[in-house]
């Protein structure tokens, strides 16, 4: 009765260490995320700092490489993220489906992709 007991308890670890890293890809993902808005926010400062530079192309181009880098650093995320999950089981923790980190990675795209425009029409 006392190893069916320490492999019940044993199991029950399992699960809820299962279920913290489910938590954690969650703000892993998250986390990402603030990554790639940084590079957004470097873009539109360094559309600010060097608006006035000549010629403005070559800000507008630097600017638009940190958005780029802002859109590989959202869908590596998102590929990283439903990856972690599908080697996961979900026990009492409830996982974010894999279609809600593709809907935010491409709203996030299209977001910045926004953004680009709006720095070279400037």
């Amino acid at each position: 009765m006392n190893s069916d007991t320490n492999a019940s308890e044993s199991e029950t670890r399992t699960k809820w260490a299962e279920d913290r890293t489910i938590l954690a890809n969650e703000r892993t993902y998250s986390s990402w995320m603030g990554t790639g808005l940084a590079c957004v926010g470097v873009a539109i400062g360094l559309k600010a700092i060097f608006g006035a530079f000549d010629p403005t192309w070559v800000a507008k181009l630097v600017a638009s490489l940190f958005l780029g880098i802002a859109i590989m650093i959202y869908w590596m995320a998102r590929r990283q993220a439903c990856k972690t999950l599908n080697r996961l089981s979900e026990n009492d923790a409830e996982a974010l489906p894999t279609r809600d980190f593709t809907k935010l990675s491409v709203a996030m795209t299209i977001a910045t992709v926004g953004t680009g425009i709006v720095l070279w029409l400037l």
